[in-house]
């Protein structure tokens, strides 16, 4: 049966943030299942950990710049492979993506997993240790579920005069409209005209089929997707763009890949190039989750990346493919 996002997105919001203390649930690390698969122990009391963001990938796979590239020009940072970030985990999401590195019991607002936390208390906890990462990440989840937080966030940010010395980033599954009705124009605005901040959205397949099979939800949301990436581009954010392409069939992939870019470009005509197609690999809530479906959705995604290869290198150069994914223009947003 497939998820009811709407409702769920509702419960989750409701069940985890706290609107009048400026407060929402923030996952606690210790003792999880996800506790396994850090390269550090968890930081900040448990409730943050240590990302490695990593430019290199597997083999015949493309490089994944994000957010490395975004970060270092905000920051007027040398160029790097391999970047560190503090990372807050927003305790819900309103999807089930299987692939997801994340275990269920922290995707549900559980309290036997989170603490109630506002944006004062995590930069508290956040420069409360030797040598902060220059990049804070707020993901999840769906931490657009509470749409507050990254304005919170900057709000916090800039009334302690750090906002040139810490680079914000945020991910967003495209699954609802909270950031509209939820955030007042003004909210809206300093997201918009926050300078060291980048926003990457992620497309879950490259047609209804793989959406659908990869999130357990509806079918008819794949389309969802692009339109709520269209109100975004229109605002002018330092957007980028995720994509999953794990499907349960291969029939069809170059067609329905093609129809994708055409899609992304239909968007915005360099959304393909700030696009970065993701690997899904075996963590360990992963390997609980597999079976003869899954195992052949690992294994189409390597026709997949193939098919979206081979698009790219119809539609551009080989100087605009090469380009600092940070230094590509969105047209969209140019005359906010």
């Amino acid at each position: 049966m497939a998820i009811n996002t709407e409702a769920l997105s509702s419960r989750y919001r409701a069940a985890s943030v706290d609107l009048e203390g400026k407060r929402l649930l923030i996952t606690n690390f210790l003792n999880t299942e996800q506790e396994k698969d850090l390269s550090e122990p968890p930081n900040c009391g448990g409730i943050g950990r240590i990302r490695h963001f990593r430019r290199s990938t597997s083999t015949n796979w493309p490089s994944n710049p994000l957010p490395i590239d975004p970060a270092c020009k905000a920051l007027s940072l040398p160029s790097t492979d391999t970047i560190r970030a503090q990372v807050f985990q927003y305790a819900a999401c309103n999807w089930r993506c299987w692939y997801c590195y994340v275990p269920f019991d922290l995707l549900r607002a559980n309290p036997d997993y989170s603490n109630w936390l506002s944006p004062a208390s995590l930069i508290d906890r956040y420069l409360d240790q030797p040598d902060p990462p220059p990049i804070i990440d707020l993901t999840g989840g769906q931490p657009d579920l509470v749409p507050e937080w990254v304005p919170w966030m900057m709000a916090e940010i800039k009334g302690r005069g750090l906002e040139r010395q810490i680079y914000l980033w945020s991910d967003d599954n495209l699954s609802n409209d909270y950031f509209w009705k939820f955030l007042s124009d003004a909210d809206i605005d300093l997201v918009a005209t926050y300078t060291n901040y980048g926003r990457v959205c992620c497309f879950k397949g490259f047609n209804a089929e793989s959406f659908a099979f990869n999130t357990h939800a509806e079918p008819t949301l794949f389309d969802q997707q692009f339109h709520l990436m269209k109100r975004l581009l229109t605002l002018g954010i330092d957007l980028y763009a995720y994509a999953t392409f794990t499907a349960p069939s291969a029939v069809g992939v170059a067609e329905d890949m093609r129809r994708f870019v055409d899609h992304l470009q239909m968007l915005d005509e360099n959304l393909p190039l700030r696009t970065v197609p993701l690997q899904i690999q075996k963590f360990t809530p992963v390997q609980q989750r597999l079976n003869q479906e899954t195992y052949e959705a690992l294994q189409n995604q390597q026709i997949a990346i193939e098919a979206w290869i081979q698009e790219l290198e119809s539609r551009y150069s080989s100087d605009q493919r090469a380009c600092n994914i940070a230094n590509i223009p969105l047209y969209e947003g140019r005359y906010r």
